[in-house]
């Protein structure tokens, strides 16, 4: 099995938080003047709408605090305690990040519903309060554009977490400008209506991000079609015959694979072992992403557990094979003298093996002839193996 650990070349971890930090800041300082903003105009203009919205972009400050926090862990580098790194430490924050949000729709949803059962007179808010809701809309669809763009250059599901906060803030804000104008015509109860469908798009927000966290946390596995995909590349490798048993998952925005490789069971322990480093290369050219690849090797496909064979002791093997040959006329320590001169194979089940005796003078050889059946029946019937091969070496001819 080929262990390949996260390549070098992956986006390096310390660069990455700064820029999420420089991307979050940025953001945070947007939140905290727009909260500022609706929250006063809100109160002000008696629009709940609007203060719900206020509180929605006063909670996205604290939101803007854990990606710092986690995304400042996460960028620690592999250890040994830690060796896949911390990566998942974003997935955790994400998850902290999606329960804030839950909490802040149950709120604001909560009062919503109260103000429009209540029996209290409902204010319309005015053209200020309408303003405030446009400059919000464009306030943040731009930061949410701006720290997609920036997720997706570093493939950070924390910060496209706070990405969609912002969105979600963006929406909240459509649905400010369509309450306050639809109260300012005579209709007071689409403020707090507007308030109820806010937090409902925040709650839909909170469930999705989430999702991902949990998904992550759980090692689900990439989709169906990456996973496709990787098979198939790893499939085009030179003498990659099938791949099978392929499991993915995520950390931090990067993917991890292990898999199993079938290669002709005839080939040696390094040709495979080079099949299996050209299939990694393979994967990390064709999927930036894959930043941690196990590669295991299979002479045939070991997904039937039936196939699983028994391994033999080789030195009690040698004991009965130099007791066989000797008796055989044949000098125990030229035969052991040969380079791999026993190799075992185990295939579907059984074990075959494939011996290679010394060059043999032109007296002996048409001896070796008629002494090798015998040879192989006397191993097979005093051993474990189910079929031998007997060669003779031309490199120790002289």
């Amino acid at each position: 099995m080929t262990n390949h650990p996260p390549k070098s070349a992956s986006i390096d971890s310390k660069k990455s938080y700064e820029t999420i930090r420089r991307v979050t800041i940025v953001g945070g300082i947007v939140d905290l003047l727009l909260s500022c903003l609706k929250v006063s105009g809100g109160v002000i203009f008696q629009s709940q709408v609007l203060i719900a919205d206020g509180i929605h972009s006063l909670s996205d400050l604290l939101t803007d605090a854990i990606v710092l926090f986690t995304a400042r862990q996460a960028s620690f580098e592999a250890d040994r305690e830690h060796p896949y790194g911390h990566g998942r430490i974003q997935a955790i924050g994400t998850g902290i990040l999606a329960v804030s949000l839950g909490v802040v729709a149950i709120g604001i949803g909560w009062d919503a519903i109260r103000t429009l059962l209540g029996n209290q007179p409902l204010a319309a808010p005015g053209w200020i309060a309408l303003g405030i809701g446009i400059v919000s809309v464009l306030a943040k669809e731009i930061i949410f554009q701006y720290t997609m763009r920036a997720a997706r250059r570093l493939r950070s599901g924390l910060l496209k977490a706070n990405a969609w906060h912002s969105r979600s803030d963006a929406l909240s804000s459509l649905v400010v400008i369509v309450g306050v104008g639809a109260a300012m015509l005579g209709f007071p109860w689409a403020d707090a209506a507007g308030a109820l469908v806010v937090a409902l798009l925040i709650a839909y927000a909170a469930y999705q991000i989430g999702k991902e966290a949990v998904e992550e946390l759980i090692d689900t596995a990439v989709d169906s079609g990456m996973q496709a995909s990787i098979r198939s590349s790893a499939g085009e490798v030179p003498g990659v015959l099938d791949v099978h048993e392929l499991r993915t998952r995520t950390t931090g925005g990067d993917v991890l694979a292990d898999m199993h490789v079938r290669v002709n069971p005839r080939i040696s322990v390094s040709e495979g072992h080079q099949i299996a480093d050209e299939v990694v290369q393979r994967l990390r050219e064709n999927f930036e992403e894959l930043t941690d690849i196990v590669v295991h090797i299979d002479p045939e496909d070991d997904s039937d557990s039936m196939l699983n064979g028994k391994l033999l002791d080789r030195n009690v093997l040698e004991i009965t094979l130099q007791k066989v040959l000797v008796e055989s006329g044949l000098d125990w320590n030229v035969v052991k003298a040969q380079p791999n001169y026993l190799t075992l194979h185990f295939l579907k089940n059984q074990t075959h093996a494939q011996l290679i005796l010394p060059c043999p003078n032109e007296a002996m050889m048409s001896d070796l002839r008629q002494i090798s059946p015998a040879i192989i029946r006397r191993i097979i019937s005093t051993t474990e193996l189910d079929d031998v091969e007997v060669l003779v070496s031309i490199a120790s001819c002289p």
